[in-house]
């Protein structure tokens, strides 16, 4: 007899707790963090630095840039792929001889897969690139074109919060030759490299 009243007395000991904690609206134990998850749409920005060569022409611009991007990314367990496009913003130029060549804008359209550990994505990208090219001979009036390329790249992604994240990224950017009129009727093209760090909300 006693052994069963000791063992119902434990019993409500042990039980006692999680009594109190559901009567207070709260479970007896934490549930597990919930692995971060990067599936769905995403705006952000960023900012950074590209520097490069403008072909056919000794010149090299580069400059600070920045703007805006826009994404979405699939999860299968431990890979993320999805697609990204942005905006920048550029100050390359640079001056040869008595010209100067500039690339004030460019975009791109890209691919992008990676292995996530956790909040920690390190990626891989890969698509389509376009770009201004501004050409000043020096002596009054400039020509402008639109040059159609591509860009290749990698970086790593970290999540701070489930909304937030930040990233640093590298883009080797390959826009294509087009012709000046004003440059001897001769082609001209630019390729760059670009560093830049930015920041995601996902939604």
């Amino acid at each position: 007899m006693n052994r069963i009243v000791m063992a119902a007395a434990a019993g409500m000991v042990v039980a006692a707790p999680a009594g109190a904690a559901d009567f207070m609206g709260g479970p007896a134990f934490a549930p597990p963090a919930a692995g971060y998850v990067w599936s769905g749409p995403y705006v952000g920005a960023n900012l950074g630095y590209q520097w490069g060569t403008a072909t056919h022409t000794g010149a090299d611009p580069n400059g600070i840039m920045g703007g805006l991007q826009v994404g979405y990314n699939v999860q299968m367990g431990q890979f993320v792929i999805g697609a990204e496009a942005d905006l920048q913003l550029s100050a390359a130029d640079d001056r040869f001889a008595s010209w100067k060549f500039s690339n004030p804008w460019f975009g791109t359209l890209r691919a992008r897969g990676g292995y996530a550990m956790n909040n920690i994505l390190l990626f891989a990208t890969l698509g389509m690139a376009y770009g201004g090219g501004e050409f000043d001979p020096g002596g009054g009036g400039t020509e402008t074109h639109t040059h159609v390329g591509w860009t290749a790249g990698a970086g790593i992604e970290v999540g701070l919060t489930q909304n937030w994240s930040a990233k640093f990224e590298y883009l080797y950017v390959d826009l294509s030759d087009q012709r000046y009129v004003l440059f001897g009727n001769s082609n001209m093209g630019f390729e760059a490299n670009l560093l830049r760090f930015g920041v995601n909300y996902r939604f």
